[in-house]
């Protein structure tokens, strides 16, 4: 039966805490929108420091945030990296335009998941966007370092959708079709994710039952049968989630992924916006953050879990509209919670694994 082997300790102690850090990063799907509108943020390293005492592991940025960045070097907490809108004209404009925006902007310090090649530019209002989607992230995408894993993708509203109740109905807007094709073959050729902001809020705001409260916030309700599918929802992100993935399994893009770019709800809001409260926010988030941990999926794709960005780390004060729209942030701006959702990281998780050194035999 052969002869006895002996490992080294080190090798032991190697193997298994790749092994623990490989589980822990790859339960980290939870993440959250950094947004700067704002005139009172707090600087860049405490920032870094609250990020690091919670169990967030993707930081989305709109566009470059350098200082950010390098106070996040060596926490295991990665970046979507947004291109800013007025800056797809010029990367699409030349190769070396996307090589001088990639050499400028990407970070060697600090692992960037994706890309997002503008932030809802479909829906921007400015036609004169769409044509130039895709060349910039082909150029991007050429740009990228040689053996880079980082993903190049565009982030898109529900807008993008015609139809998405019931969720076997979701579909693309057909007049969208001559721009958003290319881009999903780009995705597909890639493999990169398509990457969608679904609000539950907005559902709800535009249907103020109590029931579809519920529904909205993951709590206890009577459930919707999609009659199509014969699925049955008992919330509305797992709802508008499968909506997408039939549109997209629709086009031929079944193996595309799905990445939730933003997705919150406000604790705040003028006198007609129903729901905006402090209340319907922890509940909103913290079941939602409860939900991807328990890995249970949707009904349409069970037990696979789809990287979700929350909205947002901090309220953005400069923010025009209503009310709402500066009241998403999970932490004050002194650091402080404005409510738990169960963010914190477990004890122990931030100092590196410790194993003593043994000596195993193996037969």
């Amino acid at each position: 039966m052969g002869a006895r082997r002996w490992l080294d300790a080190a090798v032991i102690s190697g193997l298994l805490q790749a092994f623990l850090f490989h589980f822990a990063t790859s339960q980290s799907f939870i993440g959250v929108n950094y947004g700067t509108i704002a005139d009172n943020l707090p600087p860049p390293a405490s920032t870094a420091n609250l990020l690091k005492s919670t169990s967030i592991g993707k930081v989305r940025l709109y566009e470059p945030q350098p200082d950010l960045v390098a106070a996040l070097a060596g926490s295991n907490i990665s970046i979507l990296l947004g291109v800013p809108n007025a800056d797809v004209p010029n990367l699409a404009s030349s190769p070396a335009a996307a090589a001088a925006w990639a050499a400028a902007n990407i970070p060697t310090a600090v692992p960037v998941s994706a890309i997002s090649v503008g932030n809802e530019l479909l829906n921007s209002g400015d036609p004169s966007l769409a044509p130039q989607l895709l060349p910039a992230m082909q150029n991007l995408l050429a740009a990228l370092p040689a053996g880079s894993t980082t993903k190049i993708s565009s982030v898109h509203s529900m807008a993008v959708l015609s139809s998405s109740d019931p969720p076997s109905s979701g579909a693309f807007h057909a007049d969208l079709a001559g721009t958003l094709d290319p881009v999903l073959d780009f995705l597909h050729q890639n493999g990169a994710p398509f990457m969608i902001n679904p609000y539950p809020y907005f559902a709800y705001a535009s249907d103020t039952r109590p029931e579809t409260l519920a529904f909205c916030l993951f709590q206890p309700n009577p459930g919707r049968v999609d009659a199509a599918s014969g699925l049955s929802y008992t919330n509305m992100f797992d709802a508008q989630l499968d909506a997408i993935r039939t549109a997209l399994d629709a086009k031929g893009y079944s193996s595309v992924d799905i990445v939730i770019a933003e997705t919150g709800w406000p604790y705040k809001g003028d006198a007609d916006e129903a729901g905006a409260t402090v209340d319907n926010a922890k509940a909103y988030n913290g079941n939602l953050v409860a939900h991807l941990k328990s890995q249970v999926g949707t009904p349409r794709t069970p037990g696979k879990s789809v990287d979700t960005y929350i909205f947002a780390l901090y309220d953005e004060d400069l923010k025009g509209g209503p009310e709402s729209e500066r009241s998403f942030g999970l932490y004050r701006t002194d650091l402080t919670a404005n409510y738990d959702i169960g963010l914190a990281a477990a004890p122990g998780t931030a100092a590196p694994a410790t194993v003593t050194p043994v000596t195993v035999q193996v037969h």
